[in-house]
């Protein structure tokens, strides 16, 4: 039987607290559907951590539960800061609304002053490249364009952690991976806290500094495989000998084949020590 539903705290951090943290989090639906099963995930302050898994296994549900849209109906989740970014799989912008107007919005939503939310809006469209398009409005853009503009719109909040819901998932795959070059270069630069979602393994071991494999639903932490490369990462990287090596045993992971048996979580005991940035 479940334990009774608890509330997302938001509470200070410490130097050694972990940014997020999940203990033993479950999740049922109405309906009875059971998304999450006994999920314990801990996010350190500064890492970037990528979670991929079989569709419907609970990823997108995690990232809800942890920014407070939706509460977990068994165990706890910490999050220490209440400035918190989403970025979702689809970008969400208004039609009639310009580039410049799209960025702004949620520092408008947030009730920040007319020159504040374009001071900021100003800094994250430049910051994500988008300088000459301020007046466009979304029909005008490319699918890379549109993600950037979401992207800015969440810089705007000033996050410290950033929920990410496969934002690039949907695009070709040399736009897929031109921002990923350059959300790693927004992650150098701004020092935010980074739980992104992913079905792609190659993303998630270029872009993180931890992969977490989630099983198929209810989902549950299979593995947890530390990322050794340091920042920044070249392109080349992706066709690196010990990335594909990485990359392979996060696979194996997902697809079951490093399973264990009635132990704890697979964690990769060949990487020591923390990614250095």
């Amino acid at each position: 039987m479940s334990s009774p539903p608890r509330r997302t705290d938001r509470v200070p951090a410490t130097l050694t607290d972990p940014a997020l943290a999940f203990a033993d989090v479950t999740k049922r639906f109405q309906d009875g559907t059971v998304a999450l099963a006994g999920v314990d995930l801990e996010v350190a302050s500064g890492e970037f951590v990528s979670v991929v898994g079989p569709s419907g296994c609970g990823k997108s549900t995690l990232l809800r539960i942890a920014s407070g849209l939706t509460k977990p109906t068994g165990g706890t989740v910490t999050v220490r800061t209440g400035k918190i970014g989403y970025v979702f799989q689809d970008p969400t912008l208004l039609p009639w609304r310009t580039v410049q107007a799209n960025v702004e919005l949620l520092a408008e939503l947030d009730g920040l002053p007319k020159q504040e939310r374009r001071r900021r809006a100003d800094n994250a469209i430049k910051l994500v490249g988008l300088g000459e398009f301020t007046s466009r409005r979304p029909h005008a853009l490319s699918g890379g364009m549109r993600m950037r503009v979401s992207l800015a719109r969440s810089l705007t909040l000033q996050p410290e952690l950033f929920l990410f819901d496969e934002p690039f998932g949907a695009l070709d795959e040399i736009t897929r991976q031109r921002l990923n070059d350059e959300l790693l270069q927004l992650y150098s630069t701004q020092g935010f806290t980074a739980l992104f979602v992913t079905h792609s393994v190659t993303e998630a071991v270029f872009i993180s500094t931890r992969v977490v494999v989630l099983s198929d639903r209810p989902g549950r932490v299979l593995g947890d495989f530390p990322v050794p490369f340091d920042y920044p990462r070249p392109p080349g990287l992706r066709f690196d000998q010990d990335f594909a090596q990485l990359a392979g045993k996060v696979s194996a992971c997902l697809r079951g084949d490093l399973e264990p048996r009635g132990g704890p979580p697979l964690v990769d005991q060949q990487v020591e020590g923390r990614t250095r940035r």
